[in-house]
C-alpha cells in the first residue's frame, strides 16, 4: 500500500525465458525501459476467470522474452510491457545483412537504450496485436469479454515536441528528424509532405488572389457588365415555377459584374499554371522524399523482410503466407464498389430533387427575401445539405471499404491499407464532387426551353443556372462546401479531443505520488487513438487538395484557403498527436504509399475537369467565338468600338409569349409579346441553330486541345524535374562502392592481387552538400 492510493506493484521475476539468450539479473534492471502499457478496469480483478485470462495472456508474452510489470490505482490495473534484449538481438540478426555496409554496425549486444524506441514500440505493439491465449483468444477478444481495456504506448521524452506542438509555434519550422524519432518515419513523412504542400501552396495561393483581383479591373469596364446593367428593355423568362414574372436583365447587374471577377480570361492561364503546379509540386516533393529517406538510412529498407522479421519474433514456426489472388474474389469487389459510385450519384440526384422542391417551397414563403431570391437561397440551402451529406457518407464508405477489404483478404497490413486507400478515397471522391459535376455539366442543360420543359415526375421543373451563369452556382457550392471544411472540420477535429480530454481528466482519480504510475495514469487519461488516425488526416490532405486543383477554374481563392487551412492544420495535428492524444504507434516507411498515386490521379483529373469547365461551364469559349467570328471590329478594321459589343443580345434567344402553356398565369404578361432567354434556338421552332451546334464543335475542340497541352506541360516537367537529385544516386552508388570495395580487400588478405582503391567514405556533409551534381 501507498497512502491513499491503494498502490500495488508485482514485478515478474527478472529472468528471460526466451530461449535464445540468457540474460543477467544486472542486464536486465539496467535496460529496463517500459514503453507499451495495457490497461485493465481494477474490477476485473475480483473475477477470478477474466483475471486467469490477463495472466494466461501476460504468460505468453513472457514466453516470448517480455517483461511485465502490474500497478494498481483506484480504478484501473496497468500492466507495463518490454522487450528482453534477447528479442532486441533476435531482431537484429533477422534484419542485419551479414555482408552489409559498415554504417549499419551497431553493438554486438542490442540492449533496451541500444534500440531506438520507435522499434522498441513497434515490436511489441506487433507482438502485443498477434499473441494469443492457450484458449485461441487475441487481445481484441479479450476487450470484446471485458478482460482488458486497452493498450497503448506511452509518451516519453516528448519535451523537445511540445515546443513544437503549440498555436505561437505556427511558422517555425517542422523537426521532421524529431518527429521520426519519437512517432516514426510514416508520421514524419506526413509532416514533411504537409509541409511542403504548404510551402508550394504559396505561390499557387498569389497567383489566384491576383487572377481573381485582376477581375476588378473589369468590374466596371467589362462591355458585357456594362450591356447587362444598361438592359432595362431586355425581359427574361421566368426560370421556374416559382418565379412567375418577367425579370428585367439590368436586375441581374450586380451578379454579372461579380461572375467576372472569376470568369475571365486570366481563368484559363490559371487553369494551365495550375496543372504545370501540380506535376512540378510532386516531382520536387519525390525528391525531397529520396534525401529524406537517405538521410534516414531507409533507401534500401524492405517492408515484407521487417514483416517477416516481426512475425519470426512473434512465432519461430511462423509460416510464410504468400501472395494470392482471386478473380471472383475481384469481380465481386468491383460489382460493389461500383454499387456504391451507384448510390453517391443517387445521392447528387437527390440532391437535385431537394434544390427542385426547394425552389417550390420557397417560392410560396411568407418571406418577402425568400420569395424574391429564391435562386440564391436554393443555391446556399444546397451546398449546406450536400456537406451534411458528405458528413454522413464519409461514415457509410469507410464501413463499406472496410468490408471489402476483409472479403478480400490482404496479405500484410500494408497492402490492406493500400487497398482500403483506393476504395475509401474512391467512394470519397464521388460523396464530395458529384454535385459539384451535376452543377458544372448538366445543371440547366437538360431543362428544355421555355414553353417546353423538362419536368421532375412531371410536376417540378427542373432546377435553373442562376440569371448571371452557371459559373455563380460553381463558385458559390464551391465557397461553401470548402469553407466548411476548412473551418468546421479543423473547429471538430481540435475541440473535440480537446473537450474529450478534460472530460476524462476530470472523471480520473487524484494522480499518484509514484512517479511511474502517475506518468501510466496521464497517458491513460489522453484520447483513444486507432489505425485510422494518421488515415484520417491524409484522407482530408487528399480531398482538400481534390477541391485546391480539380475546380479551381470556377474558384481560384481556393488554394488560397487552402494554405490558410494548412497552417491551422500542421499546427492542430501536432497539438493532437503530442498533447491530447495517446502516442500513435510508429510504423517504418520509405514513402507516403498509395497516397502518391492519389496526388497523381488528382492531377490528371484536375487537367480535365478544369478544361471542361472553362469550356462549357463558363462564357469563355462563347466570348471568343463572339468576338473572332460575330464581332463588329470584323466589319471595321480600325474600329474604337469593343469588339464585345452586341454580345449579351447575340447570346440570347427570344421566346414569344403566346407559346406560353399558361400566359394568363404569368404576371404582366398581357403587356409583353416576347421575352428572352439564354440559349441559341430559332425564335419560332424553338429548335437548335447553327451557332450552338458550331459552339458545341468549338468547345469540344478546346477540352482536346486544352487538355493535350496540359498534360504534355506535365509530362515535360515530369521529365524536366528527376524523381531523385543526382547528389542522392551518386551517394548510393559511393555506398555500394565502399561495400564492394570492402569485400574485395577482404579477398586480398587471403591472396596476392593487388590492393583495390581505398574509397572514401559519404558523410552527411557530402550527400547533402553536392547540390551542384544535380540535373
Amino acid at each position: 500500500m501507498q497512502g491513499e492510493e491503494s498502490l500495488q506493484i508485482l514485478v515478474e521475476p527478472e529472468g528471460d525465458s526466451f530461449p535464445l539468450m540468457e540474460m543477467s539479473p544486472c542486464e536486465t534492471e539496467a535496460g529496463e525501459q517500459w514503453d507499451y502499457v495495457l490497461v485493465a478496469d481494477l474490477r476485473t480483478q475480483t473475477d477470478p476467470q477474466k483475471v486467469q485470462q490477463q495472466q494466461q495472456f501476460l504468460e505468453e508474452l513472457r514466453g516470448k522474452g517480455f517483461h511485465t510489470k502490474m500497478i494498481k490505482d483506484q480504478k484501473q490495473v496497468f500492466f507495463g510491457i518490454r522487450a528482453g534484449h534477447s528479442v532486441f538481438d533476435l531482431y537484429r540478426t533477422l534484419l542485419l545483412e551479414p555482408e552489409g555496409p559498415a554504417r549499419h554496425a551497431e553493438p554486438a549486444t542490442a540492449t533496451a537504450t541500444s534500440v531506438p524506441v520507435t522499434t522498441r514500440i513497434r515490436i511489441v505493439n506487433f507482438v502485443v496485436q498477434r499473441n494469443m491465449t492457450s484458449a485461441g483468444k487475441t487481445f481484441e477478444d479479450l476487450v470484446k469479454d471485458g478482460v482488458f481495456e486497452a493498450r497503448f504506448p506511452l509518451h516519453k521524452g516528448e519535451r523537445n515536441l511540445k515546443t513544437w506542438a503549440q498555436w505561437r509555434g505556427m511558422f517555425r519550422e517542422q523537426p521532421v528528424d524529431d518527429i521520426r524519432n519519437y512517432f516514426g518515419e510514416k508520421v514524419a513523412l506526413y509532416f514533411a509532405w504537409l509541409g511542403w504542400y504548404t510551402y508550394m501552396l504559396v505561390p499557387a495561393a498569389l497567383t489566384g488572389l491576383v487572377v481573381f483581383l485582376s477581375g476588378f479591373s473589369l468590374f466596371e469596364a467589362s462591355q458585357i457588365s456594362k450591356e447587362i446593367c444598361e438592359a432595362d428593355n431586355i425581359l427574361m423568362c421566368p426560370l421556374g415555377d416559382h418565379s412567375r414574372r418577367f425579370q428585367r436583365l439590368s436586375e441581374t447587374c450586380t451578379f454579372a459584374k461579380l461572375t467576372h471577377l472569376f470568369d475571365n480570361d486570366g481563368t484559363v492561364v490559371f487553369a494551365i499554371f495550375m496543372a504545370l503546379w501540380a506535376t512540378v509540386f510532386l516531382e520536387i516533393w519525390k525528391r525531397q522524399r529520396a534525401s529524406v529517406v537517405l538521410h534516414w538510412d531507409l533507401y534500401v529498407w524492405d517492408e515484407d523482410q521487417e514483416n517477416i522479421a516481426l512475425e519470426l519474433i512473434n512465432c519461430p514456426s511462423y509460416k510464410l503466407r504468400l501472395h494470392e489472388h482471386s478473380y471472383l474474389r475481384s469481380t465481386v469487389i468491383l460489382v460493389l464498389t461500383l454499387l456504391m459510385i451507384s448510390l453517391m450519384i443517387g445521392m447528387a440526384h437527390v440532391l437535385v430533387v431537394y434544390r427542385v422542391l426547394a425552389s417550390a417551397l420557397f417560392s410560396s414563403s411568407a418571406l418577402p427575401f425568400l420569395e424574391e431570391q429564391v435562386t440564391t437561397a436554393v443555391v446556399v440551402t444546397g451546398a449546406l445539405v450536400h456537406y451534411v451529406t458528405i458528413v454522413i457518407m464519409t461514415k457509410v464508405n469507410k464501413l463499406v471499404a472496410l468490408k471489402l477489404c476483409d472479403f478480400e483478404r490482404p496479405r500484410t497490413f500494408s497492402q490492406r491499407e493500400s487497398r482500403f486507400t483506393i476504395r475509401f478515397f474512391t467512394l470519397q471522391f464521388f460523396a464530395h464532387f458529384s454535385s459539384l459535376i451535376y452543377i458544372a455539366f448538366i445543371l440547366g442543360r437538360i431543362n428544355g426551353h421555355p414553353g417546353k420543359s423538362t419536368r421532375l415526375a412531371g410536376l417540378w421543373k427542373l432546377e435553373e443556372c442562376h440569371a448571371s451563369g452557371c459559373m455563380m452556382d460553381l463558385f458559390v457550392q464551391m465557397a461553401i462546401i470548402m469553407g466548411l471544411k476548412q473551418t468546421l472540420s479543423n473547429c471538430v477535429e481540435y475541440l473535440g479531443p480537446w473537450l474529450a480530454h478534460k472530460w476524462r481528466s476530470k472523471q480520473a482519480s487524484a494522480p499518484a505520488r509514484d512517479p511511474e504510475l502517475r506518468n501510466w495514469q496521464r497517458n491513460y487519461l489522453l484520447n483513444p487513438v486507432n489505425t485510422f488516425s494518421l488515415f484520417d488526416e491524409f484522407m482530408e490532405m487528399m480531398i482538400q487538395y481534390g477541391f485546391t486543383t480539380i475546380f479551381v477554374a470556377a474558384f481560384p481563392l481556393a488554394p488560397l484557403l487552402a494554405l490558410f487551412s494548412n497552417l491551422v492544420e500542421i499546427r492542430l495535428d501536432a497539438i493532437k498527436m503530442v498533447r491530447l492524444q495517446r502516442r500513435l504507434v510508429p510504423r517504418k516507411a520509405k514513402d507516403i504509399g498509395t497516397w502518391l498515386q492519389v496526388l497523381e490521379t488528382i492531377g490528371v483529373l484536375a487537367v480535365i475537369a478544369n478544361g471542361m469547365v472553362i469550356a462549357f461551364t463558363s462564357e469563355f469559349i462563347p466570348r471568343v467565338v463572339y468576338k473572332y467570328r460575330y464581332s463588329p471590329c470584323l466589319k471595321e478594321a480600325n474600329s474604337t468600338v469593343d469588339c464585345l459589343t452586341g454580345y449579351v443580345n447575340h447570346s440570347l434567344s427570344v421566346f414569344y409569349t403566346k407559346d406560353f402553356q399558361d400566359p394568363d398565369g404569368i404576371e404582366g404578361s398581357e403587356n409583353v409579346t416576347h421575352c428572352r432567354y439564354r440559349d441559341y434556338r430559332h425564335p419560332r421552332r424553338y429548335t437548335l441553330t447553327k451557332k450552338f451546334w458550331f459552339l458545341l464543335a468549338i468547345r469540344l475542340a478546346f477540352v482536346i486541345l486544352f487538355e493535350h497541352v496540359a498534360l504534355c506541360i506535365k509530362l515535360i516537367a515530369a521529365w524536366f524535374v528527376p524523381d531523385v537529385p543526382q547528389s542522392v544516386k551518386n551517394s548510393v552508388l559511393e555506398i555500394k562502392y565502399q561495400h564492394l570495395c570492402e569485400k574485395l580487400r577482404q579477398r586480398q588478405r587471403l591472396g596476392t592481387d593487388p590492393p583495390p582503391p581505398t574509397p572514401t567514405p559519404p558523410t552527411p556533409a557530402s550527400i547533402f552538400s553536392a547540390r551542384s551534381t544535380d540535373v
